[in-house]
């Protein structure tokens, strides 16, 4: 059983009563409201408000008087029963009774992640209802489940983006220790859990902590969401800092979670001579020794300086990288799009592929179109593939679609069989989207839920429906784009689980567990070991052979993604996966491919 994360922020459960503590640099006067009554609160000293209630104990309702008038919830409150602007509910971590005391999580290479919605996993959408479909993802060969972000968001529908109490897992999936059963349940079967936070901003609408600590924030830097987060001011930055660093160690200690993906870190403004990004990381391995802590970047900006690796491979900072570029260039090849970010990959797709491949990044310095080309990311040839984790769908490349269509409903189901072998037999570390494992016919649509507060639901309808207007297919009329305020656009994205035995999901499914089994046996082995580098080469414009070497051999992929057969040379190796015919050579006809491993 671990022990209970402390820290300087929000309640804390004592032998003789509870401590509350609240940082509020800019109030004049603060008051604990506890159970319905007013508690003066002493002057701490640099802006902290602290007192300890004896007597007081797990399941008290509090919140904070701001300066005689306004009562907050706790920015740090590990629990809202009453949403966002409701009094906070006191946790006694201790509480729950652990069973994974033995657990320490699994290898990085070992990794098949499952990125995951909870409220739209399943009919019911709990914590509850997607442990009870744990055993299949197991069964399926996946190792890991991706929790899209939990933080406290105002309403009932929310992708989680806009989230402002980030230590209170949202209460319209469950109970803090219906999460906590999610988690154990999951070790018990050999998964890892990983939560998407999200450190760049908060949610419109839910966030106080401008009425008590507006030096939280800083018009020195301005992100997409208005004034950015004073990660470097001079008498904030430290706490500021502090608040972001702990909440990364509170879900990884006190709610067991084995990995982090911090969403958007290129947003993440900061000046400082060590970048927040960097000390979070440091941070968190020094004070989480001897388990396998797994932390993954989404950065637009491609700086490989977060992935580098010690002289035994291992990450010193960042994990790895979603490797947005290799979506791009398999969804232009199977798609034919090239709208928006995609038109900087379809000039010459299949060589962009094959430096994603071979070497994470198909932009390290080059100018990219879609900037007005500006030079965009960084070199990172020298970096292994689990130093990105690859996706041909996610909830962004999916739900960011007016309509929100998966993959299998926009190219051919013969291509998709290509790229989904491409993606779960190469090295990088692979991620499926919830329901791409039988390609689920189920949209994932945009959807929130800002209720009471219907000028803001107005304005995002308003705003969607806006945002696609520059798109020919919705230049005349707009009608179409579901209302993203609307509960039935919500209830529209719940994939539903009994498609999986149906055709023609039924051998889709069949597919996919067979790629993780052939990975599992055939490529996770050579991956653990030291990775050499990679070849690359474009036997013609439109084929791809590409070889990973590592210290136990090497890992071939050979992909016709032509309208032309094209016979390749075997040159020795292993089939491990073919969708062509021949021996000596293997034919491989317009999108199929071939994966061969070599043994030292």
């Amino acid at each position: 059983m671990r022990r209970a994360h402390s820290m300087a922020f929000g309640s804390e459960v004592m032998k003789d009563g509870v401590r509350f503590a609240l940082w509020a640099p800019t109030a004049k006067d603060v008051a604990l409201v506890l159970d319905g009554t007013d508690h003066a609160i002493p002057d701490a000293g640099e802006g902290w408000r602290e007192v300890t209630v004896p007597g007081t104990r797990s399941g008290a309702r509090y919140g904070y008087r701001i300066d005689g008038d306004l009562v907050v919830p706790d920015p740090a409150s590990r629990f809202q029963p009453d949403d966002v602007s409701g009094l906070s509910e006191v946790i006694d971590p201790r509480a729950y009774e652990w069973t994974d005391s033995d657990w320490t999580g699994r290898p990085w290479e070992e990794v098949v992640l499952y990125e995951v919605h909870v409220g739209t996993a399943t009919p019911e959408g709990t914590y509850a209802a997607l442990e009870a479909k744990l055993d299949d993802l197991r069964d399926l060969g996946v190792t890991a489940i991706e929790l899209l972000p939990l933080a406290d968001f105002q309403g009932t529908r929310n992708w989680g983006y806009d989230g402002v109490l980030p230590y209170a897992p949202d209460g319209v999936y469950g109970r803090p220790e219906d999460l906590k059963r999610l988690i154990d349940k999951a070790h018990s079967l050999g998964l890892m859990v990983f939560l998407d936070a999200v450190y760049n901003h908060f949610g419109p609408t839910g966030n106080y902590l401008n009425a008590y600590a507006k030096t939280f924030f800083t018009e020195r830097h301005q992100t997409p969401w208005g004034a950015g987060i004073n990660f470097d001011g001079e008498t904030s930055g430290r706490v500021v800092r502090d608040f972001f660093i702990e909440n990364s160690i509170y879900w990884l200690e006190e709610l067991h979670f084995d990995g982090l993906r911090f969403d958007a870190v290129h947003a993440i403004l900061d000046d400082s001579d060590k970048h927040f990004i960097g000390e979070l990381a440091e941070t968190i391995r020094a004070r989480l020794p001897g388990r396998h802590i797994h932390l993954v970047l989404e950065n637009e900006a491609n700086q490989a300086r977060w992935l580098e690796r010690n002289a035994d491979g291992q990450p010193i900072q960042h994990t790895a990288q979603w490797a947005d570029d290799l979506h791009h260039c398999w969804h232009v090849l199977l798609t034919g799009e090239d709208a928006g970010y995609y038109a900087s990959f379809a000039d010459k797709p299949v060589a962009h592929l094959a430096r994603c491949l071979s070497e994470g990044f198909a932009y390290q310095g080059e100018p990219f179109p879609t900037l007005d080309n500006h030079p965009r990311g960084e070199p990172s040839a020298h970096l292994p593939p689990s130093a990105f984790v690859t996706f041909l769908q996610n909830h962004d490349q999916v739900g960011n679609r007016a309509l929100g269509e998966r993959l299998n409903t926009l190219c051919d189901p013969e291509k998709l069989a290509l790229a989904r072998a491409g993606l779960l037999l190469s090295p990088q570390i692979p991620m499926l989207w919830m329901g791409e494992e039988w390609s689920a016919t189920a949209p994932f649509l945009f959807f929130v839920d800002f209720a009471p507060d219907e000028d803001l639901n107005k304005a995002v309808r308003e705003g969607r429906r806006r945002e696609f207007k520059s798109f020919a297919a919705f230049a005349d009329d707009t009608s179409v784009i579901p209302d993203p305020t609307e509960e039935k656009t919500f209830t529209d994205s719940r994939i539903d689980w009994a498609e999986r035995s149906q055709p023609p999901h039924r051998a889709v499914l069949a597919d996919t567990r067979n790629l993780l089994q052939i990975r599992h046996q055939s490529v996770v082995p050579l991956t653990k070991t030291r990775y050499l580098g990679a070849e690359v080469t474009l036997p013609r414009p439109d084929v791809v052979d590409c070889t990973w070497r590592y210290e136990g051999g090497f890992l071939r992929f050979v992909a016709n993604v032509g309208t032309d057969d094209f016979a390749a040379e075997r040159n020795g190796g292993q089939v491990i996966w073919s969708s062509g015919t021949g021996n000596g050579s293997i034919e491989l006809p317009s999108w199929t491919g071939v994966f061969l491993t070599g043994v030292k």
